[in-house]
């Protein structure tokens, strides 16, 4: 049987590659675009009030499903509209 002597310097290199790695899993997984996104989160993106995303809705510019009470709207849409210019007014 052979026996390894492990060193501090030994521990803080395993450190080291140990928080990388887990800052690397941690960021990829961040990155995840969200397929639906509520009210709160297109607003925020939008940058525009309450009213303004009423009415996307109401004249058909931003598609919208409820669930519950909760209203939301696919990414891809969102993003769709921004790419095609439509007014948020």
């Amino acid at each position: 049987m052979s026996v390894e002597i492990i060193t501090k310097q030994d521990l803080e290199k395993f450190k080291t590659e140990l928080f990388n790695e887990l800052k690397q899993l941690l960021s990829v997984q961040q990155t995840a675009p969200k397929a639906w996104l509520k009210n709160s989160d297109v607003r925020k993106l939008l940058n525009i009030s309450l009213g303004t995303l009423h009415n996307l809705r109401t004249n058909g510019t931003l598609p919208f499903t409820k669930v519950g009470g909760t209203t939301f709207y696919r990414a891809e849409a969102v993003e769709k509209m921004l790419a095609n210019g439509s007014s948020l007014s």
